[in-house]
């Protein structure tokens, strides 16, 4: 059994951990709120950006566009938010996961990172960085998502990549939070065809060229700056469940341990009390 001592000292630095998680929850509790609000207002705009031009571009026939078909180079770019902070359960590992056990090979995957936790994990398994945005993640804003919309398509247009995802952690809820990878370019223009989409053509003015190129870099744009949005609340809600748990895990050890230290110590008394009572019985 442990000494009274090393259980006292054990429990003192638990205690000490769980004012750290404490504080830690409710520092994320103020942040999730603030992301919550802002990615619910937000989504339906970015939902709609999504459906409309999928569902524009299965109207459309015969259009001939650089961002409408898929470059000649195998390279897929993927924009993978995660954060710059742990302690936030699966968080940052279920997002990893997406592209490292993914059914894209590696030595075909370029990525085009947010977060320092991704970062980190895909130099460890030898996938290919080409530009680091992790400072992006801290206060998401829309210029900054324009900036990495025209990097990665002026990737797509020279030809180095051919195809462009997005993951990230959707935010559904407080506690519910899915990992996420779409595709962004080229557009499935097939995408409909069951439903009689494609029945009804789709009209350009003043031409499709011109529009498109217009209203691609936009809805490329408005659903990475929406997944940034969405990518924060997720980070802030999972970190807030995960310093929860730590806190009530704090909790039961304490007790266990408080518990472990009052045995010792009547063991202690008890055992002092034997050794005086035979030290007594041994002078008579």
């Amino acid at each position: 059994m442990a000494s009274m001592r090393d259980i006292k000292r054990r429990k003192e630095s638990i205690q000490s951990t769980e004012q750290i998680t404490k504080a830690m929850k409710l520092v994320s509790t103020v942040k999730l709120q603030k992301a919550k609000t802002r990615a619910e207002h937000s989504r339906p705009f970015f939902d709609m950006m999504y459906d409309t031009v999928r569902t524009m571009l299965a109207k459309s026939a015969n259009i001939n566009h650089r961002f409408l078909n898929a470059g000649n180079s195998p390279k897929k770019a993927i924009i993978v938010i995660t954060s710059n902070r742990g302690l936030a359960g699966g968080y940052n590992s279920n997002v990893i996961k997406l592209i490292t056990k993914g059914e894209i090979p590696k030595e075909d995957i370029v990525v085009y990172n947010i977060g320092r936790k991704g970062r980190e994990a895909f130099t460890r398994n030898g996938i290919a960085i080409a530009k680091d945005y992790s400072e992006v993640i801290e206060h998401p804003i829309y210029s900054d998502a324009m900036h990495i919309s025209e990097t990665v398509l002026k990737a797509f247009t020279d030809n180095e990549i051919g195809e462009i995802y997005l993951a990230y952690t959707g935010f559904k809820n407080t506690v519910v939070h899915v990992p996420t990878l779409i595709k962004l370019l080229p557009v499935d223009r097939n995408m409909g065809k069951d439903s009689g989409l494609d029945t009804v053509l789709m009209n350009y003015e003043p031409d499709e060229e011109e529009a498109l190129d217009v209203i691609i870099p936009k809805y490329v744009t408005s659903l990475i700056y929406g997944a940034l949005i969405e990518s924060a609340a997720s980070e802030n809600g999972a970190r807030m469940q995960a310093m929860d748990n730590a806190t009530s895990n704090a909790d039961e050890m304490i007790s266990d341990l408080a518990l472990k230290y009052n045995r010792a110590r009547q063991s202690s008394i008890t055992q002092e009390l034997t050794e005086i009572i035979a030290g007594a019985s041994a002078i008579s």
